[in-house]
């Protein structure tokens, strides 16, 4: 059973999606709460897998909130995919973000994905977001000499999946098995310390790797 917490500040949208995900077997919505400060009191004594967090809230949103949840898995609620705080929420740790108006399927699709611990931002949707956002990522000197820990084969998947490229994608390009790729991520997540493929990107643009143009940094 996926236990599910629903933080936003509009009760019809959470009874929404209380509904929906109501009908699923192996879903339980265990909590709510209307604003980030609630919901962190809340995780204090309640057991949850996955929080559904609304972007923008009055009081604690939920870019602060995502930053201080600790074992939760964390999805944003925003109106639209270029929301710049939905980029500060991923950046913040959230394992990705979804759009209000999302068919059930999907809403439930995604939860299940996050809570098997992939994230669901599609690492072509966060690049479109971190081309918008750029001008606040300086290349961070520390992170660059960090990446210098991996191996030449780690380095180039780590750069293809911040391209946007699907493990099936680099597997072709590298000319070996899907699982090899999935073994070479999985070193690269454990050296650099991140938890998805969502974080490799913002990683990779943050070290300076990739440019805006999505060439690499030689």
């Amino acid at each position: 059973m996926i236990r599910v917490m629903l933080v936003d500040d509009q009760e019809l949208l959470r009874a929404g999606f209380r509904m929906v995900l109501g009908a699923q077997p192996d879903i339980e919505v265990v909590a709510e709460a209307g604003d980030g400060a609630a919901a962190l009191e809340i995780l204090k004594t309640t057991e949850v897998d996955v929080v559904l967090m609304d972007v923008r809230m009055p009081g604690m949103d939920g870019v602060e909130a995502t930053r201080h949840v600790d074992g939760p898995k964390v999805l944003i609620l925003t109106t639209f995919d270029l929301d710049e705080y939905a980029f500060a929420a991923v950046r913040a740790g959230a394992a990705g973000f979804l759009l209000k108006d999302v068919p059930p399927a999907d809403l439930v699709n995604a939860i299940k994905v996050v809570h098997a611990g992939d994230s669901v931002v599609s690492p072509a949707t966060l690049r479109r977001m971190l081309d918008r956002f750029a001008a606040q990522l300086p290349a961070d000197a520390p992170l660059a000499s960090a990446a210098g820990e991996l191996t030449p084969r780690e380095r180039e998947v780590l750069l293809m999946v911040a391209r946007g490229l699907s493990n099936m994608e680099i597997a072709a390009r590298l000319e070996v098995a899907e699982a090899t790729v999935k073994t070479h991520l999985g070193r690269v997540l454990a050296k650099l310390g991140l938890r998805d493929r969502a974080q490799v990107v913002v990683f990779a643009y943050e070290a300076g790797l990739v440019v805006p143009s999505h060439r690499p940094k030689v």
